[in-house]
């Protein structure tokens, strides 16, 4: 069923009214919201090809993401995740300095649960430094890990031991901060501890000027240094304002994340034209074609960085790489919509913007019409 975009708003503006009532929708309704995001999902993909068509140099990492530059530029972080032995996430602090629109924990960063005093979560248990070697002698180690949740510079002193295990171990290790508590005193003693590659959310702030100094300082004495910002159309216009000192601040690489809504940031981006990738993550449709301009225009340039497209579809292949290190049966993947219900109400933006119209437009059938009872 390809469902018209005049009979899509129509039947999603209903919807959206039923699920503020509290009413669920039932399969036959289901099968329009389906119906309608698949178009709404064809529609964008369709203006993401015409604008990778513009990128001539175009490369893809074996089919699971794409980018432009040097392949070995490429983060080493992202290489593990996507075709090494996967990525094991090590939580810490669960404070952060600043609030973020586009965070994950929008609303709520006063509320996050402590990991427990001198314990680390890693894998889903939790850990002291002293148990790391008990831990790999029993269990397989993974091939790269990342520090991530919420900022770890709030309490930057603690990482140094864990790293150094890590690094003794073999481990590659990345690590996730905004920038702004970055100093050449604890960045020096990150990289004596083994830290490989550190990534810098520089649309956190705004592209300031400190974080690019920060950025630079960093790059001095950390092997990899990179960004890696949810794609806004602030953070585009600011970077372009500061493009020259970015480049030549020593980085290596730019991960341009395509910008994932969860229940918690939707709020501040629900006006936007949003669409659902693979029934699974929810995102602005101009946050990837804002990467693919930012990719041809690196490509054109001949950047000296690599520029990483981290969309929808490169989670997409980390969840089903990450499932067959597991051992999963095929097909196996926790790519899911994180929504307890799909929220009809955000799409009616898209719905009703010029520019994503649909490729194909088929009449409802019988008994999917507004005069027909459907259930």
């Amino acid at each position: 069923m390809k469902i018209a975009r005049k009979d899509a708003l129509m039947w999603f503006s209903l919807f959206a009214q039923m699920q503020e009532a509290g009413e669920e929708l039932g399969p036959r309704q289901m099968e329009i919201v389906l119906s309608t995001l698949a178009q709404i999902e064809t529609s964008v993909e369709h203006r993401q090809r015409e604008l990778k068509q513009a990128i001539p140099h175009l490369q893809s990492l074996q089919g699971r993401s794409l980018y432009v530059g040097d392949r070995a530029q490429f983060p080493g972080g992202c290489a593990g995740c996507l075709t090494g032995s996967g990525l094991t996430a090590v939580r810490k602090t669960n404070k952060c300095n600043i609030s973020c629109p586009f965070c994950y924990n929008f609303g709520e960063l006063d509320q996050q649960p402590p990991v427990g005093e001198g314990m680390w979560e890693i894998g889903g248990g939790r850990y002291r430094v002293e148990d790391m070697d008990l831990l790999f002698s029993i269990q397989k180690k993974p091939g790269s890990i990342c520090y991530v949740y919420l900022e770890p510079f709030m309490e930057i002193d603690v990482y140094p031991e864990m790293i150094r295990k890590f690094h003794d171990a073999g481990v590659y290790q990345h690590m996730y901060t905004n920038g702004t508590l970055i100093t050449a005193d604890n960045v020096r003693a990150l990289a004596d501890a083994g830290l490989d590659e550190l990534r810098i959310n520089l649309g956190a702030t705004g592209c300031s000027d400190r974080v690019i100094g920060n950025m630079e300082t960093a790059a001095a004495v950390i092997p990899h240094v990179g960004i890696e910002t949810p794609m806004t159309p602030e953070f585009y216009e600011k970077f372009h304002e500061k493009k020259d000192r970015i480049l030549s601040s020593g980085i290596q690489f730019m991960n341009c994340a395509e910008l994932h809504l969860n229940p918690n940031n939707l709020v501040n981006y629900d006006t936007e034209p949003l669409y659902m990738s693979r029934l699974g993550y929810l995102s602005p449709a101009w946050s990837r074609e804002l990467t693919l301009k930012l990719m041809a225009e690196a490509d054109r340039e001949s950047w000296s960085v690599v520029v990483h497209d981290c969309s929808n579809r490169t989670k997409f292949a980390r969840d089903l790489h990450l499932r067959a290190m597991e051992g999963s049966w095929f097909g196996s993947t926790t790519y899911a919509c994180e929504y307890d219900q799909i929220p009809c109400y955000a799409f009616l933006p898209i719905l009703q913007h010029p520019s994503y119209s649909f490729l194909e437009e088929e009449e409802l059938p019988v008994g999917y019409r507004l005069t027909d009872i459907v259930y």
